[in-house]
């Protein structure tokens, strides 16, 4: 489930009511007719994944960040694939790829990798890793109060650890991988460690979820988490085109209509129908299909009720859950209320949500440009947790960047994030945080605007930051002549990164 959840806060999602995909059987026909893994053979499915990462420096985005060494756990399933998680193998730099009762350390490669649904592929790059291993089959999404076993390597041991929990809630979660993605999650009461991560949780012997997240034990005690099979088998046929596209959604932000007199004054009887469109995002999907006013009656045929709600099935969703099953090149169509007429609008979901600053990144070297020794990056939720920003201008920009539609103006949001001190620069440290607004008169509203800036021939780049009077004067000739002094001063390899 994602935009416009995404403006509700995270804390409000543990509130959301309990969804069901009320299309996915207990039993999908392709689990059934693969036969369930004996509980003893359950080592023979299992690998212990170690992962060297690196991750990104922000503070020095020209130069690598520190390696770390991470264990998780994954599971064999059809097509001699190895499925975990994303978190265990993000920013990876190699990966070795352990069994049970195996003394050899193959290597891997991430194949596929979902940051939005925390699930990752491994391919295994030695021959002879799959000779005696048995692929898991998926089975459906278990009951309340149920039991199922969680199975990995969590710490404190070498060997395989199984833990059996009851299926306490299936509700929708923000998953932490991205921190702004939501979606189907079971709670159990098995509480999932470092290690277990990426791990099956089997009932009658199929897979009914993958461990993926639980709570600190000053929080809460043996609760855990699991991805289920429909997230799960949505991953799976998103990369089975060989590329993964990732979630789709309308990319609007809706209100309810539940008020009587607002309904009345839209000319909306008493249907109890319908709910209305607040904002459409720039460049989202829906941008020049739907309006600002618009009512939305219907999605794919399905009556939205005044609260959001759908009943798909028999079962009474929210509505994103339409768009939740659906993949990038699928149609959307849309029975609508606009200026008292009704009309059908068809919304092609070509692109997920574009403006995804306020989640985690992986998988992706820092973007920058350096010019006379000061620093500029666009805002993010990495960028803001390396430098601890407390600047109210910085954390308006961020914090209200979707709510206040901020993307509008300026899609990136330009940083001045440090000063590498030289004569060229002395006496603009006042000026670090500053947002950047124009260069030379034209406005700055990404990264490549202001690399393009610099660009330009001028005998001086005139910096215009928000809300300040002061701009920032370079001159182009002083600058040229310090390159060499800066960047050997502080071991600059590259000046700008304008891609991922």
């Amino acid at each position: 489930m994602r935009f416009p959840f995404r403006w509700v806060s995270l804390a409000l999602f543990l509130l959301l009511p309990r969804l069901l995909p009320a299309d996915v059987n207990p039993t999908p026909p392709s689990a059934a007719s693969t036969p369930a893994i004996p509980t003893p053979a359950i080592h023979r499915s299992l690998a212990r994944i170690t992962t060297t990462a690196q991750d990104p420096n922000y503070r020095e985005p020209w130069a690598s960040g520190s390696i770390e060494e991470g264990v998780g756990t994954g599971f064999i399933i059809d097509g001699q694939r190895v499925l975990t998680n994303a978190h265990v193998v993000s920013n990876a730099r190699f990966v070795t790829i352990e069994k049970e009762d195996d003394p050899r350390k193959y290597s891997a490669t991430v194949e596929f990798i979902a940051h939005d649904c925390d699930l990752a592929v491994l391919k295994v790059n030695e021959s002879g890793f799959f000779d005696g291993t048995v692929p898991l089959a998926l089975g459906g999404i278990p009951e309340i109060e149920s039991t199922v076993s969680a199975y990995g390597y969590p710490v404190g041991g070498d060997r395989m650890s199984v833990t059996e929990g009851i299926v306490s809630r299936i509700d929708f979660e923000t998953y932490t991988h991205s921190l702004v993605d939501s979606h189907l999650a079971i709670q159990i009461s098995a509480a999932i460690n470092p290690g277990n991560s990426g791990g099956p949780v089997l009932q009658h012997g199929r897979v009914v979820g993958v461990a993926f997240q639980g709570y600190s034990g000053d929080v809460a005690q043996n609760v855990g988490y699991m991805i289920p099979v429909p997230v799960i088998e949505r991953f799976l046929k998103d990369i089975s085109s060989g590329h993964y596209d990732g979630y789709m959604d309308l990319s609007i932000a809706t209100f309810p209509l539940q008020n009587p007199a607002m309904r009345h004054a839209l000319g909306l009887t008493d249907d109890d129908r319908g709910v209305m469109v607040s904002t459409v995002a720039a460049e989202g999907c829906s941008d020049g299909v739907l309006k600002e006013g618009d009512v939305l009656l219907t999605i794919d045929s399905h009556e939205i009720a005044s609260d959001g709600f759908v009943v798909l099935d028999g079962a009474r969703v929210q509505m994103a859950e339409v768009v939740e099953r659906k993949f990038k090149g699928d149609n959307v169509k849309l029975h609508i209320l606009r200026d008292h007429h009704e009309m059908d609008v068809i919304v092609k979901l070509d692109a997920a949500w574009p403006y995804l600053m306020q989640a985690n990144t992986y998988d992706a070297a820092p973007r920058y440009v350096l010019y006379g020794g000061l620093l500029f990056q666009p805002l993010s939720r990495n960028f803001l947790e390396t430098y601890d920003i407390d600047d109210l201008q910085v954390r308006y920009f961020y914090d209200y960047f979707l709510q206040d539609e901020l993307y509008k103006e300026h899609p990136e949001i330009i940083v001045l994030s440090a000063i590498l001190p030289d004569p060229i620069n002395t006496y603009l440290s006042d000026l670090k945080d500053g947002i950047v607004d124009e260069i030379n008169g034209e406005k700055v509203r990404t990264l490549d605007d202001l690399a393009n800036g610099f660009r330009k021939q001028s005998d001086q780049y005139v910096i215009k930051l928000l809300g300040q009077g002061r701009p920032i004067v370079l001159d182009r000739a002083a600058v040229e002549a310090a390159r060499e002094r800066i960047d050997e001063r502080y071991n600059v390899v590259k000046e700008q990164n304008l891609r991922d």
